[in-house]
């Protein structure tokens, strides 16, 4: 099983969230903390702002900030969030046009749902709360200031 890039930035930007709780971010700060797409992460933060999983908020003082608690946000629910299906093999999408001939009486493809079922409920039981953990050494990797609680930018 595979996530897509969609889904890897989208855990990102959760879990930066989950590290700057003290303010608003910005896609420009988590774009450059990852070295990341900021397109990218425009169309994340709009659907995951319309699933409720974050906050935004306009304007020139703007940004985005969890939309609940990291302790009640789960990793399976993220990525249900970004990812369209989990069909693993053609004949799970509702709309295929694929016949197979022992459809009828495939054990694969239920063996395969039972998988996908166990890889998202594995996922269910991490919060993001449980993602950033340990705080400070993942705050330093992504250029976070100690003392401010701020990204550290670069001396002008």
């Amino acid at each position: 099983m595979r996530l897509t890039v969609y889904s890897d930035y989208a855990l990102r930007l959760m879990m930066y969230l989950g590290l700057n709780t003290e303010k608003l971010s910005t896609i420009s700060e988590i774009a450059d903390a990852y070295q990341i797409s900021k397109a990218h992460l425009m169309k994340i933060t709009h659907e995951l702002g319309q699933k409720g999983l974050l906050d935004t908020v306009r304007g020139r003082q703007g940004g985005m900030r969890l939309g609940r608690a990291s302790e009640t946000i789960t990793v399976g629910e993220i990525v249900r969030a970004c990812e369209p299906d989990f069909a693993l093999v053609p004949c799970f999408e509702k709309s295929s046009t694929i016949v197979c001939a022992i459809q009828p009486a495939c054990v694969l493809k239920r063996a395969l749902a039972a998988a996908a079922s166990a890889f998202l409920a594995t996922l269910d039981e991490y919060t993001l709360a449980d993602l950033v953990q340990p705080k400070m050494p993942l705050r330093e990797l992504l250029g976070f200031d100690e003392g401010l609680h701020l990204p550290s930018s670069p001396a002008h």
